[in-house]
């Protein structure tokens, strides 16, 4: 039997290796190996088995890793669409679909002593006082481990050992999993009661979870090509509903319908700021009863530990649910019944290294080829999203209104030209905020502030030269940390002292000052107005610790903060019924970014910092303080009308040829000398014209500087490349640039279908 292996080595190729007699039961599509590569001994993954080889003298596998393959033949064939589609190695997508803690060569497993108690026979032995009394905790638990014992009984592992000594206990190495939520008291729940609109889209998911169960399996062969496979037609459902229509509890009783099917459920959630609150509910409903089942759990902030074993829970089928972000699009979850892919329209989907995938796409791919149903939530759906479903392409499910007959909030949009003309100067908190938030003070409700911008001020200028600390790495200002003490720069991290007076020689004006808010001022001047008011900030830099977040939501919950102060972290999935006051303040920031998705992107987020208003019995008030308040994005968002947004944005849209009319592949050349950067650019660009002359409808657009010319000391310019043919586009492109002659110190990186244009 012949193994073809694609290698940890970026080669773009794989090897055939001979597959010796004894390892011929362990190999399979998936398995890790170890094989001989010149002089080195290397890892790498098995991507097909065949009978012949059109190489002689083939080397034999080493080793084969683990007694089970770690990636489906399913997911293996999602790693070489996802190579194809994206532009990139085949390695480097193997490497995106499994765990570096799981690629390991060392099975990874944590080994623990177990105390465990032994019959007595004859004698009781003769035992201290201390003995005795960890004696008495042993045989009152029978099991337990050596260092939970330890702790409990407040003694040292030597005394344990006497008793070892005395025949009275045995002590053995076990496999001790690691769960990041061990600690957390789950109270179980039940099913919640669905109002009309909730039960006609849970009907309909489940109506297409038993179709996929009568259409078969649709399984793939592990030797075939990606290009060969015919994806099914979508059963994918946007579920678009407003916030606090109860999304969360079609999702649960969803994945209720493929557990009782034997189908397994992926849950994917757009920040790990979001995975606890959601891992927690999931967990409630599913920790007990006749559907009970593991929750796994993958993000980044686990421990390499933590996400080893809880990739294995998975692969071992023990784990039934999957909660996580982006990379949990690739759990071994077999078989797989339903992905579920909660507020799709975030941009935190999309990988911002190689492999630059977004997960909400390959959510809809595996869906389709492994017959699961998938569903797509958001109450601000992309636009690419909600064309699919005019398009016919997704079904359409909408929840028009919130849970328990509760109101939407009532948003007040302030003009803060208004405002910087009343109070000569611009203020943080208009007057109607400031007397909003005097009232909820007085009515123990909490409040919650909104600016997507952390630190004290953005810039530090010169009234009299014009001086503006700028970053000497990147083109953008530095930003001033009031508490640190500290100018740093958000995009590279390089830090300065703050100086006393103005650094120019020619100047030296002790009158410097700062422009520009970030949370940190926010925070500062909240304390200054509301002395008695328990204010906390949430942002990156308050958040060291991976208990920080849940630690801070907590307090809220329990009414130990009056406002929270935020960055878009607290923007979106939260629910406070006591939070009857939501402050934007300062809305229309991210409409002067130079992306077409400034608009939708705005309306989105304060769609979602709104919809955190109102969620109990007292009705919600949002103050949306803007300079613009009359552009389109914020009025939409004002009346909570999505449909209107989305007409007038897809306009726009079609005019110019954008997503979703096209596709688009952005090519960033970065390096350090300007002059060798445009170059090479220009010459790609002849390059380019060549490759896709025959390709219709396809426009190369720049190059151009981008729009942050330098960052990390690297200057940045740009081509896009608009297209309706992204397939064959990508092709071309991986053909054109792995031979690019481009110069040593010029990087070049594909980003297809971007969401950020920066």
């Amino acid at each position: 039997m012949i193994a073809r292996v694609t290698l940890e080595i970026a080669l773009r190729r794989e090897f055939d290796y001979l597959v010796p007699a004894e390892w011929e039961r362990q190999v399979e599509v998936g398995s890790r190996v170890q094989v001989p590569f010149g002089p080195r001994k290397v890892l790498g993954v098995v991507t097909a088995l065949a009978e012949e080889s059109d190489y002689p003298n083939l080397k034999p596998v080493l080793k084969v890793i683990g007694t089970q393959s770690l990636v489906t033949p399913k997911v293996l064939q999602l790693a070489r669409w996802m190579a194809d589609y994206y532009c990139c190695a085949p390695e480097i997508a193997l490497k995106s679909v499994l765990p570096e803690a799981v690629r390991r060569e060392q099975a990874g497993w944590r080994e623990r002593l177990h105390v465990r108690a032994l019959p007595v026979t004859g004698e009781f032995p003769k035992l201290s006082r201390r003995q005795q009394e960890v004696w008495n905790l042993i045989e009152e638990r029978r099991e337990l481990p050596l260092q939970e014992l330890v702790e409990l009984a407040e003694t040292t592992a030597s005394t344990v050992r006497r008793l070892e000594d005395k025949g009275l206990i045995a002590l053995s190495s076990e496999r001790s999993e690691r769960d990041p939520y061990v600690h957390e008291h789950i109270v179980p729940t039940q099913p919640l009661p669905l109002n009309a609109a909730q039960a006609q889209a849970l009907e309909a998911i489940t109506t297409a979870m038993h179709r996929s169960r009568r259409g078969g399996s649709n399984r793939e062969d592990g030797n075939a090509k990606a290009s060969s496979l015919v994806p099914r037609p979508s059963s994918t459902f946007l579920l678009h509903g407003v916030t606090g229509s109860g999304k969360t509890e079609v999702y649960l009783q969803a994945i209720a319908h493929a557990l009782e099917q034997g189908k397994g459920a992926i849950v994917l959630v757009p920040e790990i700021s979001l995975t606890p609150q959601t891992v927690e509910r999931f967990k409630a409903r599913f920790c007990s009863g006749n559907l009970q089942t593991l929750v796994a759990v993958l993000h980044s902030h686990l421990s390499a530990g933590e996400r080893h074993d809880e990739w294995h829970k998975i692969r071992q089928g023990r784990a039934r649910i999957v909660v996580g972000a982006r990379s949990a699009v690739f759990a071994p979850v077999e078989p797989l019944g339903l992905i579920i892919v909660d507020e799709e329209h975030e941009h935190s989907y999309k990988q911002e290294e190689a492999p630059r995938y977004h997960a909400r796409d390959l959510a809809v791919l595996r869906g389709q080829r492994e017959n699961a149903v998938v569903v797509l939530g958001s109450a601000t759906p992309s636009l690419e999203t909600f064309h699919n479903c005019v398009r016919k392409k997704y079904a359409l499910l909408e929840l028009p209104e919130r849970a328990d007959d509760k109101k939407m909030p009532l948003v007040r949009v302030v003009d803060m030209r208004q405002a910087a003309r009343q109070e000569k100067g611009i203020p943080i908190f208009s007057p109607q905020l400031k007397e909003a938030i005097t009232q909820r003070l007085e009515r123990q409700e909490q409040t919650i502030l909104f600016l997507n911008r952390r630190g004290y001020s953005t810039s530090l200028q010169c009234p009299l030269c014009g001086y503006v600390a700028e970053c000497p790495n990147c083109s953008v200002t530095l930003t001033y940390h009031r508490k640190a003490a500290k100018l740093l720069c958000h995009i590279c991290g390089c830090e300065q002292p703050v100086p006393a007076r103005c650094p120019n020689e020619k100047c030296r004006n002790p009158g410097i000052r700062y422009a520009g808010l970030g949370t940190e001022r926010v925070e500062h001047t909240l304390q200054q107005l509301f002395p008695r008011a328990r204010v906390v900030r949430m942002d990156s830099d308050t958040l060291k610790r991976k208990e920080d977040y849940r630690r801070i939501l907590g307090d809220f919950r329990a009414g130990k903060i009056d406002i929270l102060v935020g960055t878009q972290m607290i923007a979106k999935g939260l629910h406070f019924p006591n939070v009857t006051l939501v402050g934007i303040i300062y809305a229309d920031m991210a409409l002067h970014q130079p992306d077409f998705r400034a608009g939708e992107r705005t309306f989105q987020l304060l769609t979602q910092v709104a919809g955190r208003a109102g969620r109990g019995e007292v009705e919600g008030e949002v103050f949306v303080q803007a300079f613009t308040p009359f552009h389109p994005a914020i009025q939409y968002a004002r009346r909570h009308d999505y449909t209107g947004f989305y007409e007038q944005e897809i306009e726009f849209r079609k005019a110019l040829a954008y997503p979703p009319f096209s596709r688009i592949a952005l090519i960033t050349l970065k390096g350090r000398n300007e002059d060798k950067v445009r170059f090479t650019a220009d010459h790609l660009h002849r390059e380019l014209e060549q490759a896709t002359a025959d390709l219709p409808g396809t426009q190369i657009k720049g190059p151009a500087p981008a729009p942050l010319l330098r960052a990390e000391t690297l200057y940045r310019y740009q081509l896009t490349l608009h297209t309706r043919q992204m397939t064959e586009l990508s092709g071309r492109l991986a053909a054109l640039l792995g031979p690019f002659a481009a110069p040593a110190d010029v990087t070049l990186t594909v980003d297809i279908d971007p969401v950020n244009l920066l």
